[in-house]
């Protein structure tokens, strides 16, 4: 019966999981903000990088604490419930979530905050790591999208050096956020992928 019960709970923590991380920050933040419907401006995308084009740094840096928060929340919910790597994997669905949310019809964001999140929660360490490689490479290029795809690959190196039964989620994260990817990354390739322009305000 306990077994049953845990089980049970589990199952719920998933949910909440994927129903925290599929709130749209971005996309409400924007429309509170008088800029209109962040998927019918600039890349169409409702993360940080499509705010930050939109609405300046600030708002971007907004929204990127606020896909963090969720994705942090939904770490510690798991953490409660079945202990640190359950809670990893619930950063794994909350991240599914931003990506796939249902409220959208299942097309969202690209995950990277919200992996900055998990890794927050999880590992301060690999955050600092994937994060400095992040800032370093995306300043210095101007390509968001080539220092997150540095991070998705450090960060399943770093996941099985914390533990075995960590690295799984971290891999399971990393494989996720280069799907998403996937078009930035033929961009980046073909030379023609957008530079992100660092404004403070628009």
């Amino acid at each position: 019966m306990i077994s049953v019960n845990l089980g049970i709970v589990a199952v719920v923590a998933l949910i909440i999981s994927y129903l925290l991380g599929s709130i749209p920050m971005g996309l409400l933040l924007t429309k509170f903000m008088g800029k209109g419907d962040l998927r019918k401006v600039g890349s169409g995308n409702i993360g940080a990088t499509n705010v930050l084009r939109v609405g300046g740094l600030r708002m971007a840096a907004l929204v990127w604490l606020l896909d963090m928060a969720k994705a942090i929340g939904a770490v510690l919910i798991g953490h409660a419930v079945g202990g640190a790597v359950f809670g990893a994997w619930c950063g794994f669905v909350a991240i599914v979530g931003h990506c796939w949310p249902v409220w959208l019809r299942f097309h969202g964001g690209k995950g990277i905050s919200s992996m900055f999140g998990v890794l927050l929660a999880t590992s301060p360490f690999a955050f600092v790591v994937c994060g400095v490689e992040w800032l370093i490479v995306a300043l210095t290029s101007g390509y968001s999208s080539l220092g997150a795809v540095i991070a998705f690959c450090v960060m399943p190196v770093l996941g099985f050096a914390i533990s075995y039964q960590m690295g799984w989620p971290f891999l399971a994260i990393a494989l996720v956020a280069l799907w998403r990817h996937r078009e930035n990354i033929r961009r980046l390739i073909s030379g023609t992928e957008s530079k992100i322009e660092w404004k403070w305000k628009k």
